[in-house]
Order: structure tokens, then sequence, then C-alpha cells
């Protein structure tokens, strides 16, 4: 009865073991909880952006994108960050990524301003690593500042700083 007992134990353990080694990928990572959202990544680990929905506001031939809030609660010392992407709806092809300015308590991108498009996006890498799970990297080097992600035709945004 006793190795019985043991052997059941010792099977627990291998499964347990197995089960964690399934949940991380190619990378050694933990894979994205939720899909069609960037994770940002740190180390061992992976925090994920903060998701809004970037309102237009138009005046005087003037095209601007908001979100509420002066800053992003998600935050990340990396000048060059790195994120992780579970692809189900949204291409990580179609990203596109943005600078804020922070102004009035909320976070701002003019992108048009007299039929001219100003706002200037920075370049990103998109890497495959398993199926439909994707490294993107920012090629630039990023100043300190509030940025986002968005999905090309749509105005959700996923926010984080860098400081």
């Amino acid at each position: 009865m006793l190795s019985i007992a043991k052997w059941l134990g010792t099977m627990a353990v291998l499964l347990l073991i197995s089960s964690a080694a399934a949940q991380q990928n190619k990378l050694g990572l933990p894979n994205p909880d939720k899909a069609d959202l960037p994770y940002l990544i740190h180390a061992s680990r992976i925090v994920a952006t903060e998701q809004s929905e970037a309102s237009e506001v138009t005046n005087k031939k003037e095209l601007t994108y908001t979100v509420p809030g002066a800053s992003s609660t998600v935050k990340t010392p990396l000048a060059s960050p790195e994120f992780l992407f579970l692809s189900e709806t949204i291409d990580p092809h179609d990203l596109t990524f943005f600078q804020f300015e922070s102004k009035g308590g909320r976070r701002e991108l003019l992108f048009q301003k007299k039929k001219k498009v100003v706002a200037r996006t920075i370049r990103l890498t998109v890497f495959p690593v398993e199926d439909k799970l994707f490294k993107v990297r920012v090629d630039d080097s990023l100043q300190s500042g509030e940025y986002c992600l968005t999905p090309n035709g749509t105005n959700v945004v996923f926010c984080f700083g860098v400081f």
C-alpha cells in the first residue's frame, strides 16, 4: 500500500512539472493570459499593457486622439521594449506604434493638421515564436514618456509608459 501511495505522489509531482513546462513557450516566458493584448517582456515575466479606447477630437483642421489620464498605470524602464503577443483576431503586423504627449490630464496624439499627417510612427519588428504567438520589438530607443500600440483602422490602444 505504501508503494502505491509513493508512486501516486511521484506521478502528481511529474504532472505538476509537465503542466508548468507546457505553460511556457520557446522563449521560456509564460504564455499570455489574453489573446490580442500586447504584454511587455520584463526579464522572465510578462506584464499586460493598459487597454483603452482613444477618442477622436476634430477642431480647426486638426485630428487628435486622446486617452484619459496623464500617464499609463503600466510602466517599463526599458528604452527598447519588447512585447509578447498572442494573435487571435488582430494581426501583429497591423500594429502601429506612437508616442503620446501628456496635456491637461490626458494623453494626446496629434494625428493630422491641415490635411497633413503629423503623427510619427515608431518602427516595429515582428518575429514569430510559435503558432499564433509573436514577439514584437520596438526598433528605436525610446525616451521617457507615454506610448501606445494600436491596430490599424481602430481606436483601440494598448498603452504604457517608459521611465
